[in-house]
């Protein structure tokens, strides 16, 4: 089921906030936390009904591995437990995310033919897995109080973060599932959330998959395109990305915002960022939280001098890139960010002497041009697109680009002012300068939302928004981490 979609905003959603509170306004908090349980599970279930074996066998075996951690507890046992739950979580990732892409290598390598096994890869496992291996670990440290099943497979399932994240602790949500004065319905929060969720809405809706338009005509026809369309295309996805991701990070904290639940900030106007280091500091934070507290620290950070520190650098962002998809584009993309990381750090007088701007402009076209990595389906597929991105052929933007970005309400807003008629090329020009504007120039949604308060320009701007979207919903699509 999608954020962005008919039976999610019209049913699901007002039937989940209805249920969970009704229950809760009669002291029936158990059942309210079932009933929350039970409504994620049908959330997650619906894209693929089998896809629930895999979550509940997941979070059962997970609140197995704690159990027993928690009974071995002073014995070497209990190291031994908890190693063979993050290893079997591991490879259970591995064989759904990985096996075809192991044996697509093997054949290449040792010019076999052995058959894929055409793995559909469940929805959002990388995310729930990190999410369990974190529990798991923590339970091992002695970091976990008493929680009962419930409360865990809440924690795991909680649907506004269960597909694309942000990858939660358990101390940052379970205690607020037991915590009896976020039960009642608060009016405040409500309005904030759901002025937050439309905000994620309108980036998602119409501007993420309008610029995703323009994305997916470019990679389809790189080789037709010229410099100037091909720095459009990289552009477009650049924005794409970002009002994709965003947008959903701003719904998934908007919904636990309308029940009282804070979801930690997963997405800080990252193009923001002056280094590559800022930069995943505000990228996909919790990922970055992940990897920083049960990799790069368990490998020794940064105590043990430049070289491993380096190396330790690179094996994050490695693993980052190959966590993200079964590709060495991926992989490609993790070395190119983690080689990055690793020159500013040993250049950090350099870059810090240098201006803002320039280090803004440095971090920004590095972030641009990488992300071609991440777009296409292969290394060769990126290197031509690059190619024809500095191959310096320069021609007018094509038509065809303009026709994608000549939405229905654009066209009627432009028949009225004849801007069109006068400047065929003005709308795409206008369309990218409005959304570098808002991505550089203006307080991302989060930020609106820590000072919202419910005035009735807020009311109608968010009524606005809310319905352009739904009559926007005939393009329905996916988000894009949903793929990772």
């Amino acid at each position: 089921m999608l954020f962005n979609s008919y039976i999610f905003v019209l049913l699901f959603l007002p039937l989940c906030l209805i249920g969970y509170f009704t229950l809760n306004h009669y002291k029936k908090y158990t059942l309210s936390q079932a009933f929350l349980l039970g409504m994620s599970l049908w959330f997650y279930g619906y894209f693929n009904v089998s896809y629930l074996l895999i979550i509940v066998t997941s979070i059962l075996f997970n609140f197995g591995i704690y159990k027993l951690i928690e009974k071995k507890r002073g014995t070497k046992w209990c190291k031994v437990t908890m190693i063979a739950g993050v290893v079997i979580n591991l490879g259970i990732l591995g064989y759904f995310k990985y096996m075809d892409f192991f044996i697509g290598n093997i054949n290449a390598l040792f010019k076999t033919d052995l058959d894929f096994l055409g793995i559909v890869l469940p929805l959002g496992i990388s995310f729930f897995t990190f999410q369990q291996i974190s529990f798991v670990v923590d339970a091992y440290r002695g970091e976990i109080p008493a929680y009962n099943f419930l409360h865990y497979a809440s924690y795991v399932a909680y649907f506004p973060q269960l597909v694309a994240g942000p990858i939660v602790t358990h101390d940052e949500l379970v205690p607020q599932f037991m915590e009896e004065s976020k039960k009642k319905l608060n009016t405040d929060n409500l309005a904030a959330g759901v002025y937050l969720f439309t905000f994620g809405l309108a980036k998602k809706v119409l501007l993420a998959d309008t610029f995703g338009n323009l994305v997916t005509y470019g990679y389809t026809t790189f080789d037709q395109l010229t410099s100037v369309t091909a720095l459009l295309v990289m552009l477009s996805y650049t924005i794409q990305i970002y009002f994709d991701f965003s947008g959903y990070c701003d719904m998934a904290i908007g919904i636990g915002k309308m029940m009282n639940i804070e979801l930690p900030l997963n997405f800080n106007s990252p193009y923001k960022a002056l280094t590559i280091t800022e930069f995943w500091e505000r990228w996909h934070m919790t990922l970055t939280r992940f990897f920083t507290k049960y990799v790069y620290i368990p490998l020794g950070g940064n105590r043990k001098g430049s070289v491993r520190t380096y190396v330790n650098i690179m094996i994050v962002f490695l693993a980052s890139g190959l966590w993200h998809g079964a590709s060495w584009n991926f992989v490609f993309w993790g070395f190119c960010h983690g080689l990055f990381s690793v020159i500013t750090r040993i250049f950090k007088k350099f870059f810090d002497g240098l201006h803002p701007a320039f280090n803004w402009l440095i971090t920004f076209t590095f972030v641009n041009i990488t992300w071609v990595f991440f777009r296409t389906p292969t290394l060769s597929q990126a290197f031509a697109f690059l190619k024809t991105l500095f191959s310096w052929k320069f021609a007018p933007v094509d038509q065809v680009f303009i026709d994608i970005v000549r939405t229905a309400e654009f066209k009627k807003v432009l028949s009225l002012i004849k801007i069109e008629t006068i400047y065929p090329q003005f709308l795409i020009t206008a369309f990218f300068v409005v959304a570098f504007g808002l991505i550089l120039g203006s307080k991302n949604a989060y930020e609106k939302m820590q000072r919202f308060k419910p005035t009735v320009w807020n009311m109608l701007t968010t009524l606005f928004l809310f319905t352009w979207c739904v009559f926007s919903f005939a393009g329905i699509s996916t988000f894009l981490y949903f793929n990772f």
